[in-house]
C-alpha cells in the first residue's frame, strides 16, 4: 500500500516536475524581451552586469524609441490589415476545396491533396524573383495587395491539405441523414460538417496569421515605403544601425507583437492541436 502511494507520488511529482521545466523553457524567451524592454543600454553592454535582472533602474526610453521614432503603430496596422485578409482569402478558398477532395472517390482525390501539399513545400526563396515579376506586371509594387496577393500561394495549399484530412474524419452518414431531412448538399456542408471542423477552422486561421506575422523575404522584396512596411521588416529595417543594435527597442517590438499570437495559442491550443492532428484526439 504505502509503495503504491509512493510510486503515485513519484509518477506525480515527476509529471509536474517536467511540466514546469516545459513551462520554463518556452515562457523564458517572453521573460528576456520583457527584461530587456525596460533595461538601459549601459546596463545590456556591461559584461559584468547580471542579464536577466536589472542592475540599474529601468527605462521607458526603449518604449519612446521605438513608438516615437519610427512608425510601428503603422507596421501593427499594416500586418494586421494584411492577416486578416490572408486569413479570409484562406477560408473562402481552402474550405471547399478541401471539402472536394476529401469527398472525391478514388485515388485521384488522395493524389490530388498530396500534389497541393508538395507546393507549399518548395523554398520561398525559389519564388520570389518569379512573383516580382508577377508583381511588377500587376503594378502592385510597394503596396500592400502584393502581400495580399503572393500569400495565400502558400497558405492555401498546406490549409487545403489540412482540411482534407479533416474532412475526411467526418462520416459520410451525417451529411447523407441531413441531406434524406431535406438539406441540400451545401446546406448540410454550411449546417453539419462546418460546425464540426471548427478545430480544423481554427488551426487554418492561427497558421495563416502567424505566417503573416513573421514572413520576410517577400515584405522586403514587394514593400520599400517606410509606411507599408510590416512589423518582420519595419522592426529590424530602422532599429539596426550597421553595427548598433537598439536592442531594448528590438525587444520591445518583438515582445509586443508576439504577446496576441501567444494568447490566441492559449485559448485555442486544444482546438489547434485537435486540426492538426485530424480530430485523433477526440
Amino acid at each position: 500500500m504505502a509503495a503504491g502511494t509512493g510510486r503515485r507520488w513519484g509518477l506525480r511529482v515527476g509529471h509536474f516536475g517536467v511540466v514546469g521545466l516545459f513551462t520554463l523553457f518556452t515562457a523564458f524567451p517572453f521573460y528576456w524581451m520583457l527584461v530587456t524592454t525596460f533595461k538601459r543600454t549601459s546596463d545590456l553592454l556591461k559584461r559584468g552586469n547580471n542579464p536577466f535582472v536589472y542592475n540599474e533602474a529601468p527605462t521607458l526610453e526603449n518604449l519612446r524609441v521605438l513608438f516615437q521614432e519610427t512608425l510601428y503603430v503603422r507596421w501593427l496596422v499594416n500586418t494586421a490589415l494584411v492577416g486578416v485578409a490572408v486569413v479570409v482569402i484562406t477560408l473562402i478558398l481552402a474550405i471547399p476545396a478541401g471539402y472536394a477532395l476529401a469527398r472525391l472517390t478514388g485515388r485521384w482525390g488522395e493524389q490530388l491533396g498530396i500534389g497541393i501539399f508538395l507546393t507549399y513545400l518548395v523554398p520561398p526563396t525559389l519564388l520570389f524573383i518569379p512573383m516580382s515579376r508577377v508583381i511588377g506586371d500587376l503594378g502592385l509594387q510597394d503596396s500592400l495587395w502584393s502581400l495580399v496577393l503572393v500569400y495565400p500561394s502558400f497558405t492555401i495549399p498546406f490549409c487545403t491539405w489540412l482540411l482534407m484530412g479533416f474532412f475526411k474524419a467526418i462520416p459520410r452518414d451525417l451529411e447523407e441523414a441531413a441531406m434524406i431531412d431535406g438539406l441540400s448538399r451545401f446546406g448540410a456542408f454550411v449546417k453539419v460538417v462546418i460546425p464540426i471542423s471548427v478545430a480544423g477552422v481554427l488551426t487554418v486561421v492561427i497558421f495563416s496569421f502567424t505566417l503573416v506575422m513573421q514572413e520576410f523575404v517577400y515584405a522586403l522584396t514587394f514593400i520599400s515605403s517606410v509606411r507599408q512596411m510590416t512589423v518582420s521588416v519595419g522592426v529590424p529595417t530602422f532599429l539596426v544601425h550597421g553595427d548598433v543594435y537598439f536592442w531594448g527597442s528590438l525587444m520591445a517590438g518583438s515582445f509586443i507583437a508576439s504577446v496576441p499570437i501567444a494568447i490566441l495559442y492559449n485559448f485555442f491550443v486544444d482546438r489547434f492541436i485537435a486540426g492538426f492532428t485530424v480530430g485523433a484526439i477526440k
